[in-house]
């Protein structure tokens, strides 16, 4: 009979042998954090946050996507139970300038941000904050200024205002912007004003379309609005209007291609064949009827005319649940962005026993790509998949990189996820970065990069920015592989450490892994790498403070500034590189 010998003093000692001349078996005995994502896979953008209803807007080449916070509700619901939206009171904020590397930027905190609103009438207060929409525009006086609107449950629409695209956040009114009493709008016991879409067209001109709900199944059920704003953009310039859209369920969103505006929305469920041919001839339409949930669009050359808006087709595919996507063209390129229902992250925790099994509609933001014809503002249909899309460009890990910033990750929380923090601690690697949003590690979790360029060079050293009790083990091939390299530090502030590096294995274009296999309270903050430059290149230039391209923290305070042309250069006799 086989009897447990795992204590027994032969079998640690066979153990200890076979873990000294097999390494990797040591690895593999390791418990690290399971890839839910999946090795590969773009989609979901984010391996850790759950959150829904995408916008996006592109400024100073990076590309800003906000959303739904349905994480708030997991954390609330005990990371159980169905999402009932009610304790979403923030927005989530990701970037990236490649399209594979996310960088996370916390939350918008609506609720404290819209603190100072009254109660009376209820109507017109503060309660949620659903489905955002954003925009920008540069003022005469060479100002930015973003706008983000986003849902109060389905009776308004609230406005925030801000310099930068990640704030600090501030709201202009008292009350919600749009309400039971705008002019326009819908009237209590009617349709929802709710999922606001907005753009700003070629002539600097803002819009907000809004609408959904109580559609019966109805071809026309009309629901769907549009407003001009003023130039304040936190106000109707006039009342809202009809857009007579086939099927119109939520999920409003406006773009502006060639010059006409382009309305996109989600569609209901409701269907009959023979209306839909009636409304085909009629309106010299050549689609065919579009399935339940699909996302539709149609094209406008005056949008406060309703005869002007020409239904054109479906372009995204329905999903499970409500559907919701925002059309954003970035470095050339139209991308289709849009909420999972869980299939893809959601189930993957409750199958490998992460999330209780009872956990529900707990959504995730994904991206692909989409083709669109500017001549004829014409969206063709899209294809969905895990897969996401091309990474645009490498990742330089010569430049300082938030930890926040990750292709993919396992075992990962965030510490202060309201990040409210005003004054940003400045780390020894001379940038500004936010103290108050850092990524919690636990032992066996990790995070990833993707498509890494060392170059030929290889990196010389790598610096940790962290604090707590831990063991970093940096890997190239995948979560579980063998450390490139290794790092124990210890530190109750936070601290940068440096660690010597074999360039040889740290060259060409790696996907890296940064696995903590020992943590005690660590908080991960920031890395860089330093490169192995020849010996006749002295220094490598801070990036110049006057530049125009800015990454920002939290709190606005610039978090890199990128300027001149990079290169070599001679500067007072000496060689330096400028990144």
């Amino acid at each position: 009979m086989l009897k447990n010998v795992s204590n027994h003093p032969l079998y640690t000692r066979a153990l200890t042998l076979l873990m000294t001349f097999f390494p990797s078996i040591a690895i593999m005995a390791q418990e690290i954090a399971p890839d839910y994502k999946g090795a590969s896979n773009g989609n979901p953008i984010s391996a850790s946050v759950f959150c829904a209803d995408p916008t996006a807007l592109e400024y100073n080449g990076r590309m800003y996507v906000y959303g739904t916070n349905d994480h708030q509700e997991f954390i609330a619901n005990g990371k159980k139970g169905d999402n009932s939206y009610g304790n979403i009171k923030s927005i989530v904020v990701f970037s990236t300038d490649d399209m594979v590397n996310w960088t996370f930027h916390g939350t918008i905190d609506t609720k404290k941000i819209c603190s100072s609103w009254g109660t009376s009438p209820w109507y017109k207060s503060y309660g949620v904050s659903w489905a955002p929409s954003v925009t920008w525009r540069t003022t005469a006086n060479g100002t930015d200024e973003f706008f983000l609107y986003f849902c109060n449950s389905s009776h308004g629409i609230g406005v925030l205002k801000a310099n930068s695209p990640i704030g600090p956040w501030t709201s202009p009114l008292k009350q919600l912007m749009i309400h039971y009493d705008t002019p326009g709008a819908f009237r209590q016991g009617t349709s929802a004003n709710f999922d606001p879409g907005v753009v700003i067209d070629e002539n600097g001109t803002g819009w907000i379309a809004f609408g959904g709900l109580n559609d019966n199944g109805a071809l026309l059920p009309d629901n769907a609005r549009i407003a001009k704003l003023k130039p304040s953009m936190t106000a109707l310039d006039g009342a809202a209007v009809k857009i007579p859209a086939p099927y119109h369920f939520e999920a409003n969103e406006l773009n502006v291609i060639n010059g006409k505006y382009v309305f996109t929305y989600c569609s209901h469920w409701g269907r009959n064949q023979s209306e839909w041919n009636t409304y085909k001839s009629e309106h010299g339409i050549k689609s065919n009827m579009p399935g339940g949930g699909t996302m539709c669009y149609m094209v406008s050359d005056s949008p406060l005319d309703p005869d002007s808006w020409t239904y054109k087709n479906y372009y995204g595919p329905g999903v499970a649940g409500n559907n919701h996507s925002h059309l954003q063209k970035y470095q050339g390129n139209y991308y289709h962005i849009y909420h999972d229902h869980g299939s893809v992250l959601l189930d993957a925790m409750k199958k490998g026993g992460a999330v209780n099994s009872s956990a529900g509609d707990y959504r995730s933001i994904c991206v692909n790509r989409a083709t669109v014809s500017e001549p004829t503002a014409t969206i063709n249909p899209v294809t969905l998949n895990l897969t996401g899309v091309t990474q645009l460009k490498n990742l330089d890990p010569y430049q300082l990189q938030q930890a926040e910033t990750m292709a993919s990750a396992g075992g990962v929380m965030y510490d202060d996820f309201k990040n409210i923090k005003t004054v940003p601690a400045k780390n020894t690697l001379g940038n500004d970065a936010s103290e108050n949003l850092y990524v919690k590690m636990a032992p066996g979790s990790w995070t990833s990069v993707r498509k890494v360029r060392f170059g030929a060079n290889g990196a010389k050293s790598f610096i940790l920015r962290a604090k707590g009790t831990g063991k970093l083990e940096i890997r190239l091939i995948n979560r579980t592989s063998r450390a490139s390299a290794t790092l124990e530090f210890s530190a109750t502030n936070f601290t940068d450490f440096t660690l010597d590096l074999d360039s040889t294995k740290f060259s060409g274009v790696r996907n890296v892994f940064f696995v903590f296999t020992e943590a005690n309270n660590v908080q991960f903050d920031s890395w860089q790498f330093i490169e192995n430059l020849p010996d006749d290149i002295e220094n490598i230039k801070a990036n110049d403070p006057k530049g125009t391209s800015h990454v920002y923290d939290l709190t606005g305070k610039t978090m890199q500034v990128i300027s001149q042309k990079k290169g070599i250069y001679l500067i007072d006799g000496k060689k330096v590189m400028i990144r």
